[in-house]
C-alpha cells in the first residue's frame, strides 16, 4: 500500500523545484522549460496542493530585508507538562506567528513572530502568549538584522539546464536596497490574498481585493520591484527530503557578525540567519536530511565562518507551522492562517 509521501512522484518533485525557482511563472512558461503540457502541470499542482504536499504563498518582503515596516523576534516558550500540543495549536492559529516548532532543549516551543512594531509585539506577548494556560515562561530575542530569509532548500530535482531555463522566467530586479515603508490598506489586502495562493492571477486578485485589474496590476508590479513581496513555494518537510529543522544559537564578536552571518548563509543547509538581542547574538536555522547531520553541519559552519562559537543547538520534534500554513501531525499542510502582521492584537 502506498504511503501519503510515496504518492509524490519524481515529476511532482521537479514541478515543486521549478516553482521554488520561479513561483509565479505561468504554466505555459513552465511547460516550455519542463516538457509536460501546461494543463498537465496545472493538474499536477492542483493535486499537490489539495493533498497538502506543497503550496505557494507570499510573505511581507520586510521580513527578508529587515525594515521599519515590521518587527520580528524569536520567542522560546516553556510549557506546562501535558500542554504542548494545545499551546502549539493555539499559537499556530495566530496571524503573527510564522513559525511554530516543538523542539528539544530548555524550551518546549520556538516561535518566529512578526508584528508591526515593538509596541504590537509587547501587546501580543503580554495580552496573548502570557495568558495562555499552558505557558509557564518565555524568552524573547528581537531580530536586529536578517542575513537570509526563511525559505526551504530547493529540492535539487531539475537538471542544470532546466534550472537555467526556469530561472530565466524569474529575472532578478536590480534595485537599490532601502527601508520598506509599512504597506497601506490596499497593499495589505493584496499581500494577504497572495499569502493564501501566491499563484493567483490579476483577475482573481482584483476580485478578492475589490479593485480593478489595472490597479492590481500596477500595485503588484510596484510591490514586486520594490521587494515588498517574498514569494515562496514550500513543500511538506518529508516530501522535501530535508525533514529535520534545526536552530543554532551562536556567539560572534560584534565586528565580525556581518561577515560570519554572510558566510553561514551561503551554506546549502542554511535557510535563516538572523542577528538577535540576548545572551547569544546570532541564530542560524535550516533543514537537514537526518538528525545525525547536525554535528557534521555544526563542524562545517564553524570552519567556514571563523569567529562563530556555538552556544546551543536544538532540533524540531514536530513542525506545527511554516509561514502562513499549519501542518498536520503527519507534516502535511492543513490550514491557511492569514499572516496579518499588522493585526493590532496579533490574534485572529
Amino acid at each position: 500500500m502506498r504511503t501519503r509521501e510515496s504518492a509524490v512522484s519524481e515529476a511532482d518533485l521537479a514541478l515543486i523545484h521549478a516553482l521554488q525557482l520561479a513561483p509565479r511563472a505561468s504554466w505555459a512558461q513552465l511547460s516550455g522549460a519542463l516538457g509536460p503540457s501546461a494543463d498537465t502541470l496545472a493538474r499536477r499542482w492542483s493535486r499537490l496542493t489539495r493533498d497538502g504536499h506543497a503550496w505557494s504563498g507570499v510573505l511581507p518582503g520586510a521580513l527578508a530585508a529587515g525594515s521599519p515596516a515590521a518587527c520580528s523576534a524569536w520567542i522560546q516558550v516553556e510549557c506546562a507538562v501535558g500542554s504542548i500540543p494545545d499551546t502549539a495549536a493555539r499559537l499556530a492559529a495566530d496571524p503573527v506567528t510564522l513559525t511554530v516548532q516543538h523542539v528539544t532543549g530548555d524550551a518546549d516551543l520556538v516561535l518566529y513572530v512578526a508584528c508591526a512594531d515593538l509596541t504590537a509585539l509587547d501587546r501580543y506577548l503580554t495580552g496573548r502568549v502570557h495568558r495562555l494556560p499552558g505557558v509557564r515562561a518565555t524568552r524573547t530575542h528581537i531580530i536586529t538584522s536578517v542575513y537570509r530569509a526563511a525559505t526551504q532548500p530547493p529540492l535539487g530535482q531539475l537538471t542544470p539546464r532546466q534550472q537555467r531555463r526556469v530561472r530565466e522566467l524569474n529575472p532578478r530586479v536590480d534595485r537599490v536596497p532601502r527601508p520598506l515603508a509599512p504597506p497601506d490598506t490596499a497593499d495589505q489586502r493584496l499581500l494577504l490574498a497572495l499569502a493564501e495562493d501566491g499563484r493567483l492571477g490579476v483577475a482573481a486578485l482584483a476580485k478578492r481585493c475589490g479593485a480593478s485589474e489595472s490597479t492590481v496590476r500596477r500595485r503588484l508590479a510596484r510591490m514586486e520591484s520594490a521587494g515588498e513581496l517574498l514569494a515562496l513555494t514550500e513543500s511538506a518537510p518529508r516530501v522535501s527530503g530535508r525533514p529535520v529543522w534545526y536552530q543554532i544559537r551562536a556567539d560572534v564578536p560584534p565586528d565580525l557578525i556581518a561577515s560570519v552571518a554572510t558566510a553561514a548563509a551561503r551554506m546549502r543547509e542554511t535557510r535563516t540567519v538572523t542577528a538577535v538581542t540576548g545572551p547569544h547574538n546570532l541564530f542560524v536555522c535550516g533543514w537537514l536530511r537526518r538528525v545525525e547531520q547536525l554535528h557534521e553541519y555544526a563542524e562545517k559552519v564553524t570552519r567556514i565562518a571563523p569567529g562563530l562559537r556555538i552556544a546551543d543547538t536544538v532540533l524540531s520534534l514536530r513542525v506545527h507551522k511554516i509561514g502562513a500554513h499549519t501542518l498536520s501531525p503527519e507534516g502535511l499542510r492543513e490550514h491557511f492562517v492569514p499572516p496579518d502582521i499588522w493585526d493590532i492584537n496579533g490574534t485572529a
